[in-house]
């Protein structure tokens, strides 16, 4: 066979993501707050844009309005962009070597598109973990500090109650909220949110989340390993400190001068009010519902958060003007690529938005226990089964769930919390969630008594009692993703606790 350049024709097919469609695929991973950034940017770039906030729009203006659950069934995303090959539906298979893939390369910015670079979320390879190093240095508040070590040590049930506790916290460090309060919202056990209180006191700064002036001391020398029966006597009595009686001070903790003179001293070197080394510029509110579940009747009604959307029109008395106007062609052109990216955007702001109240409404769908009764309803879910209930592909079910929060009679939740393993009924019945199981391991731990101490094989029995076919190294696995020790380990814990003098008084 002869070597030598020639010239030979191919014909193949393969789906190519124009500009618009990627952009629209992108719209559906941003929250609330972030689309709205993206609409200002929109404004200052296309003149026949505009933002309105009132209900009376001019006869020639078109306006985009967030959908709520009321409303028609969600059109479908197939009629978004229209391709030379004919229509491309948003909802597509992103595993598809041509197609867009999540990756870092979703933060790169299109031309007149969409930069993501800063926007929700965080860079870094998946996995990393916060460097606490680098807070000091920075403008970070109290709240992000502690949320930060929370996501690092506590997850799933655990992870909701250390948020709404860290909620609460003021910019001192103290924790003044009822945890009854806390553990009726969430529908969890007043044991659980006490235990998970006592973890978070356990976090840097030391002394924070104390519900006393007492407690904030007493966590700080338990920090710095001083806490002994003498100086636990003596925060317990810091009202005769205050009033300068060393004399009582010595009888009540049993030491002498010099002994005492070394606790004031090293009592004053703690910090009464150790959150105040943060920045209070920002306090925890980054995280803004992007969709209401409330009661209605007998079910529910789900919308959008349009507080966080502008209300964007397309200005069609301006354009006529312009195009009256004597132009050169290049200025037509441009008008009309302006009309064009403005009739593209408010489509496609639409249905992101209904695309977002038909998932979240087949979340709410699924989840109607949790809803009603607590985590402790909370069912298996995962995104398959929320994409063929609505006839769409996983890939957008999870663009849509990320970055996303749930507002509802319980707390603000992300979307992502409602999609959970399932563990098999023990009498064959329907699955239930794992978040559940771990509610109900946590609320037998919680009940046991000092003398009583559950066994692994104990608390797979009761489980099965209560329905859950669960193995015994399943129980161990869940028991330590809560952060509950072994019956070893808790049975030492409430025998030292059986031992320890009271605290302070000021605890609610």
């Amino acid at each position: 066979m002869a070597l030598g350049p020639r010239l030979d024709l191919r014909q193949s097919q393969s789906l190519v993501m124009t500009p618009q469609l990627q952009q629209a695929i992108r719209l559906l991973a941003l929250s609330n707050l972030e689309i709205e950034s993206f609409i200002a940017e929109e404004l200052d770039k296309n003149p026949l844009l505009e933002s309105s906030a009132g209900p009376d729009d001019g006869p020639d203006s078109e306006t985009a309005e967030p959908p709520t659950a009321e409303r028609d069934e969600p059109a479908t995303v197939d009629e978004l962009v229209v391709s030379g090959s004919g229509e491309a539906a948003l909802d597509i298979d992103v595993n598809d070597e041509n197609l867009h893939q999540d990756s870092s390369a979703d933060r790169i910015g299109m031309d007149g598109g969409l930069g993501l670079d800063g926007i929700g979320g965080g860079s870094g390879e998946i996995g990393d973990g916060p460097d606490f190093d680098s807070f000091a240095t920075g403008d970070l508040s109290l709240h992000e500090h502690l949320v930060a070590q929370a996501g690092e040590r506590l997850s799933g049930g655990d992870l909701l109650i250390a948020r709404a506790i860290i909620e609460q916290i003021e910019e001192t460090g103290y924790f003044f909220a009822s945890l009854l309060d806390i553990a009726h919202r969430l529908g969890a056990p007043l044991g659980d949110v006490e235990r998970v209180l006592a973890i978070v006191q356990s976090f840097d700064p030391p002394g924070v989340a104390a519900r006393s002036l007492s407690e904030c001391l007493a966590l700080q020398a338990k920090d710095a390993d001083r806490y002994d029966p003498a100086m636990a006597r003596l925060i317990d009595n810091l009202d005769y400190l205050a009033k300068g009686n060393l004399g009582a001070l010595r009888r009540i903790c049993g030491v002498d001068d010099e002994d005492l003179g070394d606790m004031i001293r090293e009592l004053r070197a703690y910090d009464p009010k150790p959150g105040c080394r943060f920045g209070h510029s920002e306090r925890v509110e980054g995280v803004v519902a992007d969709v209401f579940v409330g009661r209605r009747g007998g079910g529910w009604a789900i919308e959008l958060n349009g507080a966080t959307l502008p209300r964007l029109l397309i200005n069609r008395a301006y354009y006529l003007e312009l195009s009256d106007g004597a132009q050169d062609r290049q200025s037509k052109a441009w008008l009309s690529e302006c009309l064009a990216s403005a009739n593209w955007l408010m489509k496609a702001l639409d249905q992101r938005a209904r695309t977002i109240i038909k998932v979240a409404t087949e979340i709410v769908k699924h989840q109607d226990g949790f809803f009603r009764h607590g985590v402790a309803h909370l069912r298996p879910l995962t995104l398959r089964t929320i994409a063929e209930a609505i006839g769409m592909h996983e890939s957008t079910v999870s663009r849509v769930t990320s970055n996303k929060y749930l507002s509802c009679d319980r707390g603000l939740f992300e979307l992502k919390y409602f999609f959970t393993s399932g563990i098999q009924s023990a009498d064959g019945g329907d699955a239930v969630s794992a978040e559940a199981v771990k509610s109900h391991l946590k609320a037998l731990i919680a009940a046991e008594s000092a003398d009583a101490i559950l066994s692994d094989d104990q608390l797979v029995e009761l489980l099965r009692a209560k329905g859950f076919d669960i193995a015994r190294r399943t129980v161990a696995k869940y028991r330590e993703a809560v952060g509950i020790g072994s019956s070893v380990q808790r049975r030492r814990q409430k025998a030292l606790g059986a031992e320890r003098p009271p605290q302070a008084s000021g605890w609610r």
